[in-house]
Order: structure tokens, then C-alpha cells, then sequence
């Protein structure tokens, strides 16, 4: 049973259905059993039924659903929740990472403006930390990787290099934009799949 409640995650849909968070399964059974939430009985797109705590514990375990052991039988682990209450879509600034330096520079190399590869770039600190910088929004910028080596542990001016643009944190954004769907789950497209393209997080 903790593998699975460790390993699989359930999206949470605030109650006008738009996408707000991830919980484990615990969280989820959790509000559930309180009434802060329902989960969604689904079949694709063309079953989509809020259920309560008292009834998913009667619904069928099918062959595609994760499920756990309980003293009254094996029950559903839900994909996705229905909050009861909780209608806004917060705010949030993506999560500082190299992967986020990427798409917040586009995948170009921040001092020659060359579309970059994944194996061809890295994370350049602006400053070095060997002269003080930080790992921070504000002094990493994605590098082509020769360019960064020729750079070591100089400033850009040093190595002859100057920035395309100033690097920044990125403006928050509604947080349906920053969740993944990291297993794939196939009842997440349907909600996910309305979050406009994730071109750049500048």
C-alpha cells in the first residue's frame, strides 16, 4: 500500500474544474473523507461524475486503476479531484532549476543567441561563485558549453562576452501552467491539455 501511496499523484481541480495543484493519495483520501473534496468517476471524456467519500468506497476497482488495500476490501486510488469550495487559480513563480533557465531563455545561449541543443548547453553563473555570485534567477543564464568553459571564472566583459538580455525571475503565473503530467496520467489530459503552450516562462 505505500508504494503506491508514495508513488502516484492525483490532480486537484479547483470547483470550476480548472487545475490548480497535485496531492498524494493520502492528502486525497484525506479530503475526501472531510468533504473538502469529491474525486471523478472517469471514462475518458465521456464520464466525467463527481463522487464522495461514502460512494467511492462502493465504486468497482477495474483493471486500470491503481488501488490499496483496506480492511473492507481494495479501493480506488482517484486520478483526479473536485474541490469543494476553492474556486481561484493561484499565482506561482516557476520553481528555480536548470530546467527553468532553459525555458525561460528559450534554449538559446544567452551570449552568442545560438539555438542550443540539450547536450550542447549549461548553466552559466553571470558572476562566478568563486567571485561571490549566487545561483539565483538574476546570474544564471543557459551558455553554449565552450562558451562557458572559455568563460571559467571570469565576468562576461572579462571573456569578451556580453549578455543578450539582463536575467530576470520570471512574472508568476497561474499555477495550471507549472504542473506536469509526470506519469502520463491519461485522465489529466482532458484538463491539462487547455493550458496554453508552455513556449517561454519570460
Amino acid at each position: 500500500m505505500s508504494n503506491v501511496l508514495e508513488k502516484v499523484i492525483v490532480l486537484v481541480l479547483n470547483r470550476h474544474w480548472q487545475a490548480i495543484d497535485v496531492k498524494t493519495p493520502m492528502d486525497a483520501f484525506g479530503m475526501m473523507a472531510a468533504g473538502n473534496a469529491t474525486a471523478l468517476d472517469m471514462d475518458g471524456e465521456q464520464r466525467l461524475v463527481p463522487v464522495t467519500w461514502e460512494a467511492w468506497q462502493e465504486l468497482p476497482v477495474r483493471e486500470q486503476d491503481c488501488s490499496i488495500g483496506t480492511v473492507h476490501g481494495r479501493i480506488r486510488v482517484p486520478t483526479v479531484l473536485v474541490l469543494a469550495r476553492f474556486d481561484r487559480v493561484p499565482k506561482r513563480r516557476p520553481k528555480f532549476c536548470a530546467k527553468a533557465i532553459w525555458e525561460r531563455d528559450g534554449g538559446v545561449c544567452q551570449y552568442t543567441g545560438k539555438k542550443l541543443r540539450p547536450e550542447e548547453g549549461n548553466i552559466d553563473h553571470v558572476v562566478p561563485i568563486s567571485r561571490g555570485g549566487v545561483s539565483s534567477w538574476e546570474n544564471c543564464v543557459l551558455a553554449d558549453r565552450r562558451v562557458n568553459s572559455r568563460k571559467g571564472n571570469k565576468l562576461p566583459e572579462e571573456a569578451g562576452l556580453q549578455l543578450l538580455r539582463k536575467p530576470f525571475a520570471p512574472r508568476e503565473v497561474p499555477v495550471t501552467l507549472l504542473i506536469r503530467n509526470p506519469h502520463e496520467v491519461e485522465d489529466w489530459h482532458f484538463f491539462l491539455q487547455r493550458a496554453p503552450e508552455r513556449r517561454s516562462l519570460a
